[in-house]
């Protein structure tokens, strides 16, 4: 069920990949803006998205779209494309190799396919719904963790958390001291896809945007990892606050870092 949406999904995101790596290390600076404050948005950005959009309409026409850089086109409550062609913009700015590609397909119920793509390291990670989660067709399964004790996590952060910084602040002290080992590297699509492979045992960040996560909580899910708020309820499709992680640490860390008085 939905292999043919999972392939459209690899396809597209495969075919944008190949844009950002023929630009990647020969992004003219000039191709460069910054949207908000340390937000940039570069030539190869819309490259890819205008690539995966045509891409997509050629497999499966007639569906909306989402995309992090032409916004929303067609009705918003059906079955829609959910695009980030490039995750980990400021990565590829600055020739830090750690970033991605993400396309997945929504409904009403959440997603039901999608694919992380990382064309530097060729890494297909793709899932479709009640289908399970592969990389390279290879099967997915978050790791064996026992607990937040020890577990190696992905965090991350961006300028524009704003006034909500401190309670990031505040839920990472507990975390530090418990965990193994924090990484931020930028790309949360990346983060997701190495948390259903078992190379995280958790991740967690605040204010993600639908783009963001559209193709990695699904490849969590299918890997049998857990999903909530930082609260442990439901509000992550909304508020963008979202806990990903294997199901004995999913607790422990919602318990960390949730709301304090």
């Amino acid at each position: 069920m939905f292999e043919t949406e999972r392939e459209a999904c690899i396809q597209a995101a495969k075919a944008g990949g190949a844009v950002l790596k023929g630009l990647w290390g020969r992004l003219d600076p000039s191709t460069i803006t910054e949207k908000t404050k340390n937000d940039y948005v570069t030539e190869a950005d819309r490259r890819s998205e205008a690539t995966i959009h045509r891409e997509l309409d050629r497999l499966i026409p007639g569906l909306a779209f989402l995309g992090e850089e032409t916004g929303a086109q067609g009705p918003q409550g059906g079955r829609r494309w959910i695009v980030d062609p490039l995750d980990g913009t400021l990565n590829f700015v600055q020739g830090f190799p750690h970033w991605c590609v993400s396309v997945a397909l929504w409904d009403e119920a959440g997603p039901l396919a999608g694919c992380v793509y990382d064309p530097l390291r060729e890494d297909v990670f793709a899932a479709a719904r009640g289908a399970g989660a592969t990389c390279n067709g290879r099967p997915l399964a978050v790791s064996a963790q026992a607990g937040l004790d020890g577990a190696f996590l992905a965090t991350g952060f961006a300028f524009q958390l704003g006034d909500r910084f401190p309670r990031f602040q505040r839920a990472l002290e507990p975390v530090f001291y418990r965990a193994k080992a924090i990484r931020r590297a930028g790309s949360a699509a990346l983060d997701l896809a190495h948390t259903a492979a078992g190379i995280y045992d958790g991740f967690f960040e605040m204010g993600l945007k639908r783009w963001d996560f559209g193709a990695g909580v699904l490849l969590v899910q299918e890997a049998g990892g857990t999903l909530s708020d930082w609260e442990g309820g439901d509000t992550w499709r909304e508020t963008g606050d979202m806990v990903a992680a294997a199901p004995a640490v999913h607790p422990e860390l919602v318990a960390a870092i949730r709301t304090r008085p």
